[in-house]
């Protein structure tokens, strides 16, 4: 098992979640394309996704463990500005409650970042294969249903997370 850093810094101060995410994409997209072309498409895919599933779930944990009191659909609400951090994330709230948030992102920059990084292929796997995992790692009473993202051409994507009691 990997050491990951304290938890209770889960996440650098002052760098927003789109810019941590551009940096680890610059090393992937190289990881992506070495993989690809010694492996396969299909090989280089599945590997960068599970390794991504994994990191997010590490992650998690270490959010998880610095939730003041805790975690629960409140805490996590608590660090959502990190994901939205200086217009990463256009939101529309639907509902914000104590076993439910909802809510519709109308613009994706993780989308727009990756496409111009040439990674629009990958885009999905970098970015919104990480939501589910983040739950398993965070709190496994958190679920995320999305039938629907931006990154893969929809107009939106649509979050239903809930806790379960």
């Amino acid at each position: 098992m990997s050491q990951s850093s304290s938890p209770s810094a889960p996440h650098p101060e002052g760098l927003s979640m789109l810019e941590k995410r551009t940096i680890e994409a610059e090393i992937l997209k190289e990881v992506y394309l070495t993989l690809k072309e010694s492996h396969g498409e299909a090989v280089a895919k599945k590997t960068i996704a599970e390794s991504v599933r994994r990191s997010a779930i590490e992650q998690a944990r270490a959010f998880a463990a610095a939730a003041p009191g805790g975690t629960s659909l409140k805490a996590f609400q608590g660090v959502m500005p990190l994901w939205t951090k200086g217009g990463a994330l256009e939101i529309e709230v639907k509902e914000q409650g104590a076993d439910s948030f909802t809510f519709n992102v109308v613009r994706c920059r993780y989308a727009e970042t990756y496409k111009a990084m040439g990674l629009g292929e990958i885009g999905h796997l970098l970015s919104c294969n990480r939501d589910g995992a983040f739950c398993e790692g965070y709190d496994p009473k958190l679920k995320l249903a999305r039938s629907q993202t931006i990154m893969q051409g929809a107009s939106h994507c649509d979050f239903r997370y809930t806790y379960e009691k």
